[in-house]
Protein backbone atom coordinates (compact mmCIF):
# COMPACT_ATOMS: atom_id res chain seq x y z
CA UNK A 1 0.00 0.00 0.00
CA UNK A 2 1.40 3.65 -0.78
CA UNK A 3 1.73 6.38 1.51
CA UNK A 4 -1.04 8.11 -0.60
CA UNK A 5 -3.47 4.94 0.49
CA UNK A 6 -2.12 4.86 3.72
CA UNK A 7 -3.07 8.48 4.29
CA UNK A 8 -6.32 8.00 2.72
CA UNK A 9 -7.64 5.30 4.71
CA UNK A 10 -6.48 7.08 8.15
CA UNK A 11 -8.82 10.01 6.91
CA UNK A 12 -11.90 7.60 6.21
CA UNK A 13 -11.12 5.94 9.30
CA UNK A 14 -11.21 9.13 11.03
CA UNK A 15 -14.13 10.44 9.20
CA UNK A 16 -15.78 7.34 10.17
CA UNK A 17 -14.84 7.61 13.98
CA UNK A 18 -16.34 11.60 13.68
CA UNK A 19 -19.56 10.11 12.13
CA UNK A 20 -19.89 7.47 14.43
CA UNK A 21 -19.32 9.96 17.38
CA UNK A 22 -21.92 12.33 16.19
CA UNK A 23 -24.68 10.23 14.78
CA UNK A 24 -28.01 11.03 16.74
CA UNK A 25 -29.86 8.57 17.98
CA UNK A 26 -34.17 9.22 18.66
CA UNK A 27 -34.34 7.06 21.63
CA UNK A 28 -36.30 7.90 25.25
CA UNK A 29 -34.36 7.82 28.16
CA UNK A 30 -35.61 8.68 31.46
CA UNK A 31 -33.46 10.54 33.77
CA UNK A 32 -32.84 13.35 36.12
CA UNK A 33 -30.03 16.19 35.63
CA UNK A 34 -28.79 18.66 38.08
CA UNK A 35 -27.87 22.26 37.35
CA UNK A 36 -24.95 24.53 38.72
CA UNK A 37 -27.54 25.30 41.99
CA UNK A 38 -27.52 21.84 42.93
CA UNK A 39 -31.64 21.84 41.59
CA UNK A 40 -32.41 18.11 40.74
CA UNK A 41 -35.41 17.75 38.06
CA UNK A 42 -36.92 14.50 36.54
CA UNK A 43 -36.08 14.65 31.98
CA UNK A 44 -36.27 12.88 29.40
CA UNK A 45 -34.22 12.23 25.99
CA UNK A 46 -35.35 13.07 22.92
CA UNK A 47 -32.46 12.45 20.86
CA UNK A 48 -28.78 11.47 21.90
CA UNK A 49 -25.51 11.16 20.27
CA UNK A 50 -22.18 10.67 22.12
CA UNK A 51 -21.52 14.40 21.28
CA UNK A 52 -24.62 15.82 22.56
CA UNK A 53 -28.39 14.89 23.58
CA UNK A 54 -31.65 17.01 23.73
CA UNK A 55 -34.05 16.75 26.97
CA UNK A 56 -37.51 17.37 27.38
CA UNK A 57 -37.37 19.31 30.91
CA UNK A 58 -39.03 21.55 33.23
CA UNK A 59 -36.10 23.74 34.19
CA UNK A 60 -34.02 25.05 31.44
CA UNK A 61 -31.16 26.42 33.25
CA UNK A 62 -28.65 29.36 31.07
CA UNK A 63 -26.87 28.49 28.30
CA UNK A 64 -23.47 27.71 29.21
CA UNK A 65 -24.30 26.37 32.14
CA UNK A 66 -22.94 23.46 33.52
CA UNK A 67 -25.31 20.00 33.96
CA UNK A 68 -24.86 16.79 35.37
CA UNK A 69 -27.21 14.67 34.09
CA UNK A 70 -27.93 10.38 35.06
CA UNK A 71 -29.70 8.67 31.95
CA UNK A 72 -31.00 5.15 32.68
CA UNK A 73 -29.22 2.50 30.87
CA UNK A 74 -26.21 5.16 30.02
CA UNK A 75 -25.70 6.29 33.80
CA UNK A 76 -23.61 9.86 34.37
CA UNK A 77 -22.90 12.16 31.71
CA UNK A 78 -21.60 16.13 32.51
CA UNK A 79 -21.67 18.59 29.95
CA UNK A 80 -23.12 22.32 29.26
CA UNK A 81 -26.41 23.71 28.13
CA UNK A 82 -25.93 24.61 24.60
CA UNK A 83 -29.57 25.87 23.63
CA UNK A 84 -33.16 25.84 24.96
CA UNK A 85 -36.05 24.09 23.15
CA UNK A 86 -39.50 24.44 23.04
CA UNK A 87 -39.77 21.97 25.75
CA UNK A 88 -36.46 21.72 27.53
CA UNK A 89 -33.00 22.32 26.49
CA UNK A 90 -29.82 20.67 24.21
CA UNK A 91 -26.81 19.99 25.99
CA UNK A 92 -23.01 18.85 25.04
CA UNK A 93 -21.63 15.61 26.42
CA UNK A 94 -17.80 16.32 27.99
CA UNK A 95 -16.42 12.88 27.67
CA UNK A 96 -13.04 11.18 26.92
CA UNK A 97 -13.12 9.45 23.54
CA UNK A 98 -13.12 6.37 24.64
CA UNK A 99 -16.41 7.41 26.91
CA UNK A 100 -17.87 8.31 23.84
CA UNK A 101 -17.39 5.43 21.85
CA UNK A 102 -18.47 3.17 24.82
CA UNK A 103 -21.83 5.89 24.65
CA UNK A 104 -22.20 5.46 21.16
CA UNK A 105 -22.16 1.47 21.34
CA UNK A 106 -24.96 1.67 23.82
CA UNK A 107 -27.29 3.68 21.82
CA UNK A 108 -26.56 1.63 18.92
CA UNK A 109 -27.79 -1.45 21.49
CA UNK A 110 -30.82 0.64 22.38
CA UNK A 111 -31.76 1.56 18.76
CA UNK A 112 -31.66 -2.20 17.53
CA UNK A 113 -33.34 -3.04 20.77
CA UNK A 114 -35.90 -0.96 19.72
CA UNK A 115 -36.26 -1.82 16.33
CA UNK A 116 -36.90 -5.69 17.48
CA UNK A 117 -39.49 -4.40 19.09
CA UNK A 118 -38.80 -6.07 22.85
CA UNK A 119 -41.68 -5.65 25.19
CA UNK A 120 -41.74 -2.22 27.23
CA UNK A 121 -42.21 -3.41 30.64
CA UNK A 122 -38.76 -4.55 30.55
CA UNK A 123 -37.14 -1.72 28.99
CA UNK A 124 -34.95 -0.74 31.98
CA UNK A 125 -33.38 -2.59 34.42
CA UNK A 126 -35.00 -4.38 37.69
CA UNK A 127 -34.19 -4.79 40.82
CA UNK A 128 -35.40 -6.56 43.69
CA UNK A 129 -35.47 -4.72 46.95
CA UNK A 130 -33.83 -6.40 49.87
CA UNK A 131 -36.92 -5.22 51.73
CA UNK A 132 -39.85 -5.56 49.55
CA UNK A 133 -42.35 -4.86 52.13
CA UNK A 134 -43.78 -1.41 51.09
CA UNK A 135 -46.44 1.31 52.76
CA UNK A 136 -49.00 2.22 49.92
CA UNK A 137 -51.48 4.66 50.09
CA UNK A 138 -54.93 4.75 47.61
CA UNK A 139 -56.91 7.58 47.03
CA UNK A 140 -59.01 7.26 49.57
CA UNK A 141 -56.61 7.51 52.01
CA UNK A 142 -56.85 3.75 53.56
CA UNK A 143 -53.15 2.08 53.75
CA UNK A 144 -52.01 -0.77 52.68
CA UNK A 145 -49.02 -3.02 52.75
CA UNK A 146 -47.93 -4.19 49.80
CA UNK A 147 -44.93 -6.67 48.74
CA UNK A 148 -42.72 -4.86 46.10
CA UNK A 149 -41.79 -8.29 43.31
CA UNK A 150 -39.48 -6.08 41.19
CA UNK A 151 -38.71 -2.26 40.92
CA UNK A 152 -37.45 -0.07 37.76
CA UNK A 153 -36.07 3.57 37.76
CA UNK A 154 -40.09 4.10 36.24
CA UNK A 155 -41.95 1.55 38.18
CA UNK A 156 -42.55 -1.30 39.99
CA UNK A 157 -44.54 -4.63 40.22
CA UNK A 158 -46.48 -5.39 43.04
CA UNK A 159 -47.73 -8.40 44.44
CA UNK A 160 -51.81 -8.33 45.64
CA UNK A 161 -55.08 -10.23 45.67
CA UNK A 162 -57.01 -7.52 44.69
CA UNK A 163 -55.27 -5.39 42.19
CA UNK A 164 -56.61 -1.64 42.19
CA UNK A 165 -58.48 -0.52 38.53
CA UNK A 166 -56.01 0.98 35.94
CA UNK A 167 -55.33 4.38 36.18
CA UNK A 168 -55.75 4.49 40.22
CA UNK A 169 -53.17 6.91 41.63
CA UNK A 170 -51.09 5.52 44.37
CA UNK A 171 -48.33 6.25 46.67
CA UNK A 172 -45.61 3.79 47.61
CA UNK A 173 -43.83 5.00 50.73
CA UNK A 174 -43.44 8.34 49.45
CA UNK A 175 -43.21 7.61 45.83
CA UNK A 176 -46.43 8.43 44.13
CA UNK A 177 -47.66 6.50 41.07
CA UNK A 178 -50.60 4.89 39.12
CA UNK A 179 -51.63 1.99 38.19
CA UNK A 180 -51.00 0.85 34.70
CA UNK A 181 -51.34 -2.78 34.30
CA UNK A 182 -52.72 -6.27 35.65
CA UNK A 183 -50.88 -9.48 35.92
CA UNK A 184 -51.54 -12.76 37.48
CA UNK A 185 -51.11 -12.34 41.13
CA UNK A 186 -51.06 -8.53 41.24
CA UNK A 187 -50.53 -5.18 39.33
CA UNK A 188 -47.70 -2.96 37.97
CA UNK A 189 -47.57 0.59 38.70
CA UNK A 190 -45.70 3.88 36.81
CA UNK A 191 -43.75 6.57 39.29
CA UNK A 192 -44.61 9.74 38.42
CA UNK A 193 -41.54 10.73 37.90
CA UNK A 194 -38.45 8.53 37.50
CA UNK A 195 -36.35 7.44 40.55
CA UNK A 196 -32.77 9.17 40.78
CA UNK A 197 -29.83 6.45 39.26
CA UNK A 198 -27.91 7.17 41.79
CA UNK A 199 -30.51 5.74 44.09
CA UNK A 200 -31.06 2.95 42.44
CA UNK A 201 -29.96 -0.82 43.59
CA UNK A 202 -30.70 -3.17 46.30
CA UNK A 203 -31.18 -1.07 48.83
CA UNK A 204 -33.83 1.01 48.01
CA UNK A 205 -36.10 1.99 49.60
CA UNK A 206 -39.71 4.24 48.25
Amino acid sequence: MTLSQNAALARARLLEAERRRHQRVFVALLGRYMLADRREYACQTTDMSPGGVALIAPVKGAVGERVILYLEHIGRIEGEITRHLPDGFAMSISATLRKRDKIASQLTWLANRHALGLPEDRRHERVVPRNPMVEMKVESGRILTARLIDVSISGAAISIADPLPIGASVTLGRTPAKVVRHFQGGMAVEFLLPISPDRFDDNLTL
